[in-house]
């Protein structure tokens, strides 16, 4: 049976485990040069209704450097674009593709079209989860803490689709996680639901500096996602003091790793001083988006 990539809960632990020792190994001999097609032959299409750098780039790129090829498939270029049914588009990728990737808006519209495809399917970002970014961030943990296990993860901003992952990631893996978010904006209440049934250890707060302290990841992400454009302004305002700065890593753990999704607003959510400051690892967090999503496109697509 064919297994998808749609949201952090839908997989075990070891499952999970797994693809971040695929990762290391798949990053491994991509340094050394090491040729690694185990996706040869293999076809991913990608479909963007959503603009993108790193995910177009590590996803185009993993293909190839896994023997495959990838397809970029915008919506303003396709018939997805003017109102074919989800499930018509994925009956008939089936036909042509060994895997679709898809970065959208609606997580129900990725649910549809897993459901109607029959080869495997990639969420790559929607309004209510970013999988792939949360098996990054621990991958770079894992590198650079030696285990994502026994540590303290603050999230500091926008209750958005980076802090479902993390609530997620919390629930699945069992770290202690505390989410710190204005008032109004807080977290979905059925993620958080579903996390607590899982035993998930969060503490749900409104002060950055409680939710920082002692903390050994830090991390935050643009108060203004896509298609809040029109928010931005309305939205300084109401994240004043939830900006990721020298006061709120002060209260971490003194070898703390500050996060970034990217691409990153620097002045609002994060300072310029702690971006590129000692804690920071944003972009080998970045980077791994490749070697992490290499090791999901072989899991799921060897098998197709």
């Amino acid at each position: 049976m064919k297994k998808d990539f749609l949201c952090l809960t839908d997989w075990s632990t070891a499952e999970l485990d797994a693809i971040f020792t695929l990762s290391a190994e798949l990053k491994q001999q991509q340094k050394q040069g090491v040729a690694h097609p185990l996706l040869a032959g293999k076809t991913l299409g990608m479909i963007f209704e959503k603009s993108s750098t790193r995910t177009r780039i590590s996803f185009e790129v993993g293909m190839y450097q896994l023997g495959g090829h990838a397809l970029f498939l915008s919506s303003g270029t396709t018939q997805i674009g003017r109102g074919e049914p989800i499930k018509d588009t994925a009956r008939v990728m089936s036909r042509y593709v060994d895997g679709i990737m898809i970065r959208t808006f609606s997580q129900q519209g990725v649910e549809e079209l897993a459901q109607y495809a029959d080869i495997p399917v990639i969420n790559a970002l929607t309004d209510s989860y970013h999988p792939c970014q949360i098996m990054a961030d621990l991958f770079t943990v894992l590198e650079h803490k030696g285990s994502y296990a026994d540590k303290s993860y603050c999230w500091v901003g926008d209750g958005n689709n980076m802090a479902h992952s993390w609530i997620n990631a919390a629930a699945v893996f069992g770290f202690e996680l505390r989410v710190a978010t204005p008032v109004g904006y807080e977290v979905d209440s059925q993620i958080k639901r579903r996390a607590e049934e899982m035993g998930a250890k969060i503490i749900y707060t409104n002060d950055p500096l409680f939710a920082a302290a002692g903390a050994d990841v830090l991390n935050t992400d643009v108060w203004a996602s896509m298609g809040q454009e029109e928010e931005q302004a309305k939205r300084v305002q109401d994240f004043a003091g939830f900006q990721l700065n020298s006061e709120v890593v002060a209260a971490a753990n003194d070898d703390c790793l500050v996060l970034h999704c990217l691409p990153a607003h620097r002045g609002e959510e994060i300072s310029d001083e702690v971006i590129e400051g000692q804690h920071s690892v944003v972009f080998d967090e970045a980077e791994n988006r490749l070697h992490v999503q290499k090791a999901i496109m072989a899991t799921l697509m060897r098998k197709a």
